[in-house]
């Protein structure tokens, strides 16, 4: 079980850092876009979570497995994805020498100036994109957040996962 814990959670976990520098470089900082394909890469890397419950189920558990122990081994590979996640996060981060924080105000604040908002909006703006700013250049509380993005990706994919495949008549091993 370690093995196919290990194994898939740094499999997804590589395919998730990949996809997230992938969109880093692209220049996608934000916004909608930025939100979208982020949520989406987490996915297409987190399917790796149904085939390695699926992989345990059938050849260490011969096609039967429970609830509770689909999940746990779903939430272990989404785990080891997660740390990857807020690994490559890290990573990204020193080689762009920590200017994430400064271009999301820059982005946020020009997307706001577009829209008319009055210098005392934009002010505002400024002072709460700032606090942000101050709590970013904090390691662990930016750790903190990176991994607050993928976690309820994280939780939900083992616990379909462990729903569908605790199912013996789903996706019954091929003989």
């Amino acid at each position: 079980m370690q093995r196919i814990i290990l194994v898939y959670g740094a499999i997804a976990g590589t395919i998730e850092m990949v996809l997230l520098v992938t969109v880093m470089l692209f220049g996608v900082h934000g916004g909608t876009l930025g939100m979208v394909l982020g949520y989406l890469s987490m996915l297409i890397a987190l399917s790796l979570v149904f085939a390695g419950v699926k992989k345990y189920r059938d050849e260490h558990l011969g096609g039967v497995i429970g609830l509770g122990r689909a999940f746990l081994v779903g939430l272990g590979i989404a785990g080891i994805a997660a740390l990857f996640y807020v690994l490559g996060w890290e990573i990204y981060m020193w080689a762009t020498d920590y200017t994430f924080a400064q271009r999301y105000v820059e982005v946020a604040m020009n997307a706001q100036r577009e829209k008319g908002a009055s210098p005392a909006e934009l002010a505002a703006l400024h002072k709460q994109l700032q606090d942000f700013v101050d709590l970013y250049a904090n390691p662990l509380a930016r750790m903190a957040m990176t991994l607050s993005e993928i976690a309820p990706v994280a939780l939900i994919v083992p616990l379909l996962s462990a729903l569908l495949l605790s199912r013996p008549s789903f996706m019954p091993p091929r003989k």
